[in-house]
Order: C-alpha cells, then sequence, then structure tokens
C-alpha cells in the first residue's frame, strides 16, 4: 500500500492551537454550568420542594402519634335522607417502597438566572465543539489520514464525539441538561490527559494501519465508547439518586448538599430507564466493531483472532454488556445491581483503551500512546 504524504506541520500546529482554545472554551462552559447549579440550589422550586418534604414528614409524624386518625366523611343531605360519601383515602408508599416520583426540576432548578447561566454553558458547549471538531479535522488533513491512529488521537476524537452525542440529544429535545456539569469535567480532563501525557507528534502509519478499515473500526468504537461513557454517567447519577430516595422515604433527612443537587435530578426510575436504553442501543454495533476488527486482523495480519490483549479486553467488555442486558432481561434485574454492572462494564471498555497501551504488549502497541 501507498504510505501517505509526509506532515504538513502547519496544519498540525493549527490543530493543536485549536484543542487548546477549545479546551479554554470548555472551562468557561464548566464555570457557566456551576453557576447554573449554584443558583439554582437558591430557587424557589428547591425551597417548596423543601418545604413540601418538610411538611410531609411532620403530617406523617402527626398521624403517627395520633393513632392513624380515621379519613373524614362526608354527609351529602338530599330530600328526607342523608348520604354518606365514600371517603377519600390518599395512600402514600410505605417506607422503603419505591413510588412513582416525578422526575427535578433540572440543574437550574427553576431558577431565571441558573436557567440563563445554564444556556449559555450550552452555547459555550456548542462553541467549543466546532473548536474541538476544527482541531480533530485538522489533525487528519495534516497527515492525510484518520485522525484516531494513536492514544492522543484516540482521546481528542473520543471526547469529541462525547460532546457531540449530547448535544445531539439536546437537538433531539431530550431534557439531559442535567449531565453537562460532570461531561464537560471529563472532557477537560480527558484533553488534559491527552495534550501533557499522551501527546504525539502526527506521524504516517504503518503499513498494516493503511486500510479502509481503520476508518470503519475504531470511529465505530469511539462512537460506540461515546455513548456508553453517557450511559455510564447516568448510572453513576442513579446510584446517588437512588440512595437518596430510598432516605426519604424510609424518612430520613438527606443532608443539605445532597438535598440541593439530588432533587433536580430525574427520579431513579427516569435515570435507569435512560441508562438502559443507551447501552441497550449500542451494544449491536459495539458487536460489529469486534466483527469489524476480526476483518481487519484477517487482512493485516492474516488471522482473525489472535488473542492479543486489546481483542482479548474488548471480548471481555463484550460479555459484561451483554450481561448486564441478559440480566435486566431474564433475571429482572434493574436498580442497583444493573447499574453496578453497567459501571463495570464501561470500567472494562476504558481499561481496554488505555490501560491495555500502557500495560501490555501486543499487535495493537505500534499504535503508541
Amino acid at each position: 500500500m501507498n504510505i501517505a504524504a509526509a506532515t504538513n506541520e502547519p496544519l498540525a500546529e493549527i490543530s493543536n492551537y485549536l484543542i487548546y482554545s477549545a479546551m479554554a472554551v470548555y472551562v468557561l462552559a464548566f464555570v457557566a454550568h456551576i453557576a447554573e447549579w449554584v443558583l439554582g440550589s437558591r430557587s424557589k422550586v428547591a425551597r417548596t420542594a423543601a418545604a413540601l418534604t418538610s411538611a410531609a414528614g411532620q403530617d406523617a409524624a402527626a398521624q403517627d402519634a395520633a393513632g392513624q386518625a380515621a379519613p373524614a366523611v362526608t354527609v351529602r343531605k338530599g330530600g328526607s335522607t342523608s348520604v354518606l360519601e365514600r371517603p377519600k383515602v390518599v395512600t402514600r408508599s410505605s417506607a422503603g417502597r419505591r413510588g412513582d416520583l416525578p422526575d427535578g426540576p433540572g440543574a437550574a432548578g427553576g431558577d431565571e438566572k441558573g436557567d440563563l447561566y445554564g444556556r449559555m454553558a450550552i452555547s459555550l458547549t456548542v462553541l467549543a465543539f466546532a473548536l474541538h471538531a476544527g482541531g480533530v479535522l485538522t489533525r487528519a488533513l495534516s497527515v492525510g489520514r484518520a485522525p484516531w491512529a494513536n492514544m492522543y488521537e484516540f482521546s481528542t476524537a473520543f471526547s469529541m464525539v462525547i460532546v457531540g452525542a449530547y448535544l445531539g440529544f439536546l437537538l433531539a429535545k431530550k431534557n439531559i441538561r442535567w449531565i453537562g456539569l460532570p461531561l464537560v469535567t471529563t472532557v477537560l480532563l480527558d484533553l488534559g490527559l491527552a495534550t501533557t501525557w499522551l501527546y504525539t507528534e502526527s506521524d504516517q502509519l504503518v503499513p498494516a494501519l493503511h486500510s479502509y478499515w481503520l476508518w470503519i473500526h475504531v470511529s465505530l468504537a469511539i462512537v460506540c465508547g461515546a455513548l456508553f461513557y453517557l450511559g455510564f454517567v447516568t448510572s453513576v447519577l442513579y446510584l446517588f439518586r437512588d440512595r437518596y430516595e430510598t432516605k426519604l422515604l424510609g424518612g430520613g433527612r438527606p443532608g443539605a448538599f445532597a438535598t440541593s443537587v439530588l432533587e433536580r435530578l430525574p427520579s431513579s426510575s427516569s435515570l435507569d430507564k435512560f441508562a438502559y436504553r443507551v447501552n441497550a442501543a449500542v451494544f449491536p454495533f459495539w458487536t460489529f466493531t469486534i466483527v469489524a476488527g476480526a476483518i481487519w486482523a484477517g487482512d493485516a495480519w492474516g488471522r482473525y483472532w489472535g488473542w492479543d490483549p486489546k481483542e482479548v479486553w474488548s471480548f471481555i467488555t463484550w460479555v459484561a454488556y451483554a450481561s448486564y442486558l441478559h440480566a435486566r432481561a431474564t433475571a429482572g434485574w434493574k436498580g442497583r445491581k444493573a447499574a453496578y454492572l453497567a459501571l463495570f462494564a464501561f470500567a472494562c471498555f476504558l481499561f481496554n483503551y488505555y490501560g491495555v497501551n500502557v500495560f501490555f504488549n501486543g499487535k495493537h502497541s505500534y499504535a503508541g500512546i
């Protein structure tokens, strides 16, 4: 196969400049998201929710002390007879039992200034994404190939697709702005790691990588990983929200910080469903990613599967997500058990794409870190 043309150094410099510019704008988006959450903690919605929670607890305590007073009976008179209407009984979830709790009001908590900062954060994230995408594109143009042939390029492309997926959900009118703060934080950490520890000068590829499968296999892996990341963050937030709800239903009083933050998230049921739907939708594409990698290995090395460390951990990741989906579909695992499985599966994915390159040598080692 023909080796691509020499590296275009000016374009490589522009790529670096755009990535650093994107990081600066992501920092501004991070600050705006912080302002959204801080102002939202003092919002009218938050204060009202706290007051209702307190009043409900006092009312329940008063009823317990009075021996559960009987519901009032209304007497309706008509003509010469009096009719006793059926009393209206309001049932509540018992302690420790999950009810149909409503979703929270979101990161801004209904506060106008909080919402303004939230919209500013989204606008800044869009601008940072444009700069980020420009950096990835110019990196590709500087070497005339796919911009994900080493760990630096994979990391920058991976975080770009994460942001793109998030903005895509927002564009589709999905109310997931609550994920913005952890997402921007993660992207900043990823880009910081990429530009300091993982940075590699743009260079040409070894002959084994000169294949159209580089575009298919690795791009699919990046997209799958980005969506798995959204499922991972949602599962983490689910665990916190579920513990918060359990404490409330058990009559406990969560701390002020937990109440301020967690009451604004969607209900644990909504978070659980969102994480499951994302992971279930991505799993078939992850399966095809592994198949595409095997086909590429057959073309490049003359064998489809050789138990290389990267191949092994790709398979382990597949088994972990398959176990998660199987447990939910057959064993009825929902909630915390399923969330722990999802976290383990994503940890396998991260180790596959970062840990394997650092700690193991194999066929994929030529990609470097």
